[in-house]
Parts: C-alpha cells; structure tokens; sequence
C-alpha cells in the first residue's frame, strides 16, 4: 500500500513568536548588520570584506552600506534574520532613492530601536511612541530646512570645479575618480545628462556631447556618411517629427516633396519604423542630391514617447505627428517642420545642435517642466523629469570609468553612478554642514521639546531623538581616531552655528566655509527612513514563520 500523501497545507503551519522573543530576535538581526555597516561611516572607514560565491573570485572590500546590507542574504537564525532583512531592505531603497546616507540611517535606526525597547519593555506604549517619533521627524525636518543652503558656485571656474570635486569625494574617497567628476559637473550643471561606462584601461577618461542627443540612431546603415566614425551630419536641415509608422512608398515621396516646397536641402525624419521599398525612395541618387534625408528611430528612453516628441518639437519650433491624434504623413503641410542648426546621427543616437524654436516659449517650457520637478514625490517620475530637463539644456557627458581589472571598472563604475546622484541632489535640494554637525545642532529645540512634553512616551521620543541625532556624529569620531565626548563637550554650543570638527586636521571649524558637507537630500532621506522604520518594527510584537515546502512542492 502508498502512504497517504501528505496535503501542501501540512507544510504551511505557521511558527508564531511572540514577545520577549520577538524584540530579542529582531534585536540580534539588527545588531549584526549594524557591526558591518557602522564602521565605514565618515571619511576613514573601516572596509568590511565579503566572501565570494566562487572560490576562484576575490573577496570584495566595501564600505558602501547599502551594498554591504545587499551581500547579507540571511542568517542562521530565524528571528535575527527578519530584523536584518528589515534593516538590510530599508538601507538598499535608500539607497537606490538617495545615493548614499545608508550608514547614517543605519545608526540613527539602530540607538532608536534599542532605546525604544528599553522604554516599552519598562511600560511604554509602543504605538504613541511610535506617533510621537513621527511628529519629532516634522520637526526634525524642519530644522534640516531652516540650515540648508543652496550650492553657490559662483566666482572663478577653477574654484567652482575644486568645490564640485571635493563634494565628491567625500562620498567617494576616491581622488581621481572625484576630480573627473567635478570638471563633468562643472560643465553640465545641475541637470546635465552623464551616461557612465566601465571602460577597458587602467585611468578615467571622458567626452562631452554637443548639442542635445537621444537614445535613438538610424535606420539603415546606408545613411553612414563617414565610414570611420559611423555617422552622417545635416546643416541647417528641417525636422519631421512623429512617432508613426512609415509604410507605403507614397508617404515618402510626399515628405520629400514637402521638405523641397519648404526650401530645404536636408531633411532629419523622425519615424518609429520605415519600410525597405520607403526607404528606397529616399536614398535613390536623384533625389538625394535634391533633398538629403536622414531617417532616425522614434526615442522611447525618456519615458513616455509623446513626451519626448513634444520635447523635440519646442527645442525644434515643429509640430509632431502622433499616432494618438491621428495623424498621417500624406496630411505634411511645411510649416509642421522643425529647424536646427545642425543633427549629428550614429546607429545608436542622434542629436540637435542649435534647434530653431521659438526662444521664449522654450524658456517658458523648461521652466515648467523644472516646477514640475519640484512637485513630485514619484521616484521614477522624478527621474523621467530630470532626464527631460538634461537633455533639453543641453549638457551631455560620458564618464568611462578605468581600473587594473574589468571587476575595478565595473565597480568604479557603480560607484560613479551613486555620486553623480548624490551631486544632483545637492544641487536641486541643497547642502548642509557636514561632519553630523547639522543632526547635532537639532538637539536643543529636541531637548527643549521634551521640557514641555506632558505624556511619558512623548518625553520618551523627544529624548530618544536626541540621542540617536547624536549617534552619527560620535560614530563618525569614533571611526577616525577621536574620542567622542571630549569633542562633543566643546562643540555643543558651536554645532548650531555651522562649527564642527575637520577630522583630516583634528580642529574646529566652520564646515560650510572648509568646505566639509553633506547633500541636504541625502540627510533627510536618511533621517526620515531611519525614524519612520524603527518606529514601524517597534510596534511589531509577533514574527510569523512558515516552513519551507519540500522541494517537489516549489513549483
């Protein structure tokens, strides 16, 4: 006879853990991965290194904490490893959203949570704790507010470059790779569009794009002008702008006889895809030398395609035909055509040199899209916007990064990318004194808080705050040699001022002015995750597992 088979219900009974054990298990979780990730905050870290899979790989040296939290994939333990899962979650969105700021958050989290278990465990609410960590991280955020200042680049090229520079790398700590970094940014400004390559060779090196380009190339490699370089040019040609499909070989024949009423020698046709016998047409030998016509694709990659269409025709003064409002090539009239002074086209992109669009409507239309920027709070819209706006100012760079080996390129390159956020975000948002000074500087109007608090959670939360606001700075002297509370005694009443430590020298000194920052955005992005995920797991009294279904079953 079989053996009944057992229902997969059997082995989906639910191990339950309830407290103490559950603030005890998701206390070692969060332990363990803060010993990891607190020791590379601040400008002298301590590398932690990560075991590769392979045996026949190096290990990995790190000292990004998000990266470090992204290695840790579980722990023996099961209720250590869903508080370090939670922990390590928090820090890798973080990061994604921010760029950096994941050891700070990492610090403020865990003296918020191993404070708050202290204060339940003795009798606290957990839930108005929780409530009124939430109304502590307003006014934290406010204080944040009120000691932001923008980026004044101002004055001497070489000056502006050397400040852009050192704000990258007191993210990076990578010299050379900051230096190229601040010349790019230099350049571009705020919302300049930098692609990031790994490269093949041992030093850095970059190139810079004239004019506005897009991720869209030709058509047909016929169109090649200059064999060496894979690219052809038009002067002062006039654009056709759509997102349709072009089919029939009578279309053609009506764009070039329109761009021939029009007076035009060279023509860019913007179209999401062209027929062989259309295509003809075009490259026919009379025709070319009447009218000279490059075809590029439709560009997709800065979101929604009739955004970008709409994008090319106010840089451009055309009228784009799209598919949405039904329209045909055979209903091309001239005046649809835009201008420019010059297109550039490979088979991976094309660009816009010098479009013709009326000046003021497109001051008008970036303007609009920069107030839009500002509004939204979508992370991926944020990023669609920002592109849209690079583009269309113009600013363009490659940065291919170098190294001894493909795997030193590679995560230079990563690391580029992580400090090209962050440096955007100082721009649009903002800096703030660096060196955990600004988070300092916040404890008085905590401390005076707590003063008035009537509630004992409330008091609790204002003084746990304060404490954990302090936790970064102490971590931060701690790492590189000093001895926190001899410091701290010393500064407590400069840290509102802007004065703090330069911890290269070992003196006070005003960090905006030495030039010792942290991007605004960052802090706050940081501050935030912090507070609001130690007060969610605060209020987490039970840990539920399930077991694992037997390998048959994991279908």
């Amino acid at each position: 006879m079989h053996s009944p088979k057992k229902s997969t219900l059997d082995f989906q009974v639910p191990g339950v853990v309830l407290q103490p054990q559950t603030y005890q298990g998701l206390m070692e979780g969060v332990k363990i991965l803060v010993s990891a990730i607190q020791p590379t905050l601040g400008p002298f870290p301590h590398f932690v290194g990560i075991e590769s899979l392979s045996r026949s790989s190096k290990p990995e040296i790190l000292d990004s904490g998000g990266t470090i939290a992204r290695r840790i994939i579980q722990l023996q333990d099961r209720n250590a490893d869903v508080g370090a899962m939670f922990l390590r979650h928090m820090l890798w969105k973080l990061q994604e959203r921010a760029g950096d700021g994941t050891a700070t958050a990492t610090v403020i989290f865990h003296t918020l949570f191993k404070s708050g278990i202290k204060h339940i465990v003795a009798g606290g609410n957990s839930m108005r704790l929780r409530v009124y960590l939430e109304e502590g991280l307003r006014l934290i955020l406010e204080e944040l507010e009120r000691q932001t200042v923008q980026l004044d680049f101002g004055g001497a090229a070489a000056s502006r470059r050397d400040r852009l520079s050192g704000l990258a790398e007191s993210i990076s700590r990578d010299p050379e790779l900051s230096r190229f970094l601040g010349e790019i940014f230099d350049i571009i400004g705020a919302f300049g569009r930098l692609e990031v390559r790994a490269g093949t060779a041992r030093k850095i090196s970059r190139k810079y794009v004239e004019g506005i380009y897009w991720d869209a190339g030709m058509h047909s490699r016929t169109m090649i002008d200059d064999i060496q370089t894979g690219r052809s040019t038009l002067e002062n040609p006039l654009i056709l702008i759509s997102d349709l499909d072009l089919q029939d070989p009578a279309d053609m024949i009506h764009i070039l006889q329109v761009g021939l009423e029009a007076g035009a020698s060279s023509l860019l046709l913007v179209a999401n895809s062209i027929s062989d016998r259309s295509l003809s047409i075009a490259m026919m030998k009379s025709n070319r030398e009447k009218i000279k016509l490059i075809a590029v694709k439709t560009p997709k990659a800065s979101g929604a395609q009739e955004l970008v269409l709409t994008d090319i025709a106010m840089l451009t003064g055309g009228r784009p035909l799209q598919k949405a409002t039904m329209d045909t090539f055979q209903g091309l009239k001239p005046q649809d055509l835009g201008r420019a002074r010059r297109i550039s086209a490979e088979m991976e992109n094309f660009s816009i040199v010098g479009g013709k669009g009326d000046p003021r409507q497109f001051r008008g239309y970036i303007r609009e899209l920069q107030q839009a920027l500002c509004k939204t709070k979508e992370p991926a819209q944020y990023q669609i916007l920002r592109d849209r706006i690079g583009q269309l100012m113009g600013g363009s760079a490659t940065l291919i990064t170098g190294g001894i080996t493909q795997s030193e390129c590679e995560d230079r390159k990563s690391l580029a990318e992580r400090v090209a956020t962050v440096i955007q975000s100082a721009f649009l948002e903002g800096i703030l004194p660096g060196g955990g000074i600004a988070l300092l500087a916040i404890q008085p109007r905590l401390q005076e808080k707590k003063k008035q608090a009537r509630d004992e959670d409330e008091r609790a939360a204002y003084a746990m705050l304060s404490e954990a606001l302090e936790e970064p700075f102490r971590v931060l002297l701690s790492n590189a040699g000093y001895d926190p509370g001899h410091i701290k005694s010393s500064l407590t009443a400069q840290a509102d001022l802007g004065f703090g430590i330069d911890l290269k020298t070992g003196e006070i000194t005003h960090m905006l002015e030495a030039g010792i920052v942290d991007p605004a955005f960052v802090i706050k992005e940081a501050v935030r995750s912090a507070i609001g995920s130690a007060g969610l797991l605060l209020t987490t009294d039970i840990i539920v597992h399930v077991k694992n279904p037997p390998e048959e079953l994991r279908t």
